[in-house]
């Protein structure tokens, strides 16, 4: 079996921005805070962490400085992939240069790719990688969907150990179980589906809700790996109606917004990437309220 790189939940992290860059001091605070409420990891600047509109200097600052600031306290890992190949290379060497416990590559976007280029891609990375490799699937963003056959192909790779799986398809989560085994750790990559790929033998979830809730959704992970279905199964179904609002507008931006409502930075996001609509925002913050997240 392959090395699991956590277990429960990774909080894929916003990445707190002003009109002059990264505010690192809110990031440090942030980044203490989400260790103190119990997750198992920290993604730093992917999706959530906006690492697409991050110039090539912050995205590497912010892995750097993530790494330092975590100081193996859980598992940090650094988002590294890119619709370049060559370039999610060379973020990925960075990244285990300066302390990654793991790397998280995305299938590349917009050129797309077959499932051969999707191979031949993934595994380049992975050999210049002295991390474990995390696949993250998301087509509804990316355009491409790594298909069950690719993933048992891919898993092949010694340094390929895990996905984060947001193809929202529980059939073909099911069928990547079966044709991988352990040679591939499944974790959620859609907060609310934590509990029905945790059931198909996922390990947790890469999840945008804990940077909100991060104690709860730990709670969630850890109840079901315990053997407490019903009290995960509980905390899955209170916190759908505040997931669907994390998502009613594109990720990052509703959580980019409750973030700020909590304190903890400027609701700032970069262009294309516009604030949340302040009916959508008020139905979220009324959401948080409600939880008892916001006062």
């Amino acid at each position: 079996m392959k090395k699991v790189i956590f277990e429960g939940v990774s909080t894929a992290l916003i990445t707190p921005t002003t009109e002059n860059g990264i505010d690192f001091d809110a990031y440090g605070r942030l980044i203490d805070w989400q260790i103190e409420q119990g997750v198992n990891g920290l993604v730093i600047a992917a999706t959530t962490g906006e690492g697409s509109t991050l110039s090539d200097e912050e995205h590497k600052a912010a892995i750097s400085f993530a790494a330092e600031r975590i100081n193996k306290r859980v598992p940090m890992i650094a988002g590294t992939g890119s619709n370049d190949t060559a370039y999610s290379i060379e973020l990925t060497r960075y990244a285990c240069e300066h302390g990654a416990d793991g790397v998280l590559v995305v299938t590349p976007y917009y050129n797309k790719t077959t499932q051969g280029g999707l191979i031949a891609s993934f595994n380049a990375v992975a050999d210049a990688s002295t991390a474990p490799v995390i696949l993250y699937n998301v087509p509804s963003r990316t355009g491409v969907n790594i298909l069950p056959s690719t993933y048992a192909k891919l898993a092949e790779h010694e340094n390929i150990v895990a996905c984060k799986e947001a193809n929202g398809d529980i059939s073909s989560v099911a069928e990547t179980a079966r044709l991988c085994g352990d040679n591939l750790t499944i974790y959620s990559g859609n907060d609310d589906q934590v509990v029905p790929i945790m059931s198909l033998g996922g390990k947790g979830v890469i999840s945008v809700l804990s940077n909100v809730a991060p104690a709860d959704t730990a709670l969630m992970c850890r109840k079901w790996l315990d053997g407490d279905v019903k009290g995960s199964m509980e905390l899955q179904l209170k916190y759908l109606p505040l997931i669907k609002a994390l998502f009613c507008e594109v990720n990052p931006i509703p959580v980019k917004a409750a973030c700020a409502a909590m304190g903890f930075c400027e609701d700032f996001v970069r262009l294309p990437l516009v604030r949340m609509t302040d009916s959508n925002r008020e139905s979220m913050l009324s959401i948080m309220r409600g939880l008892g997240i916001i006062a």
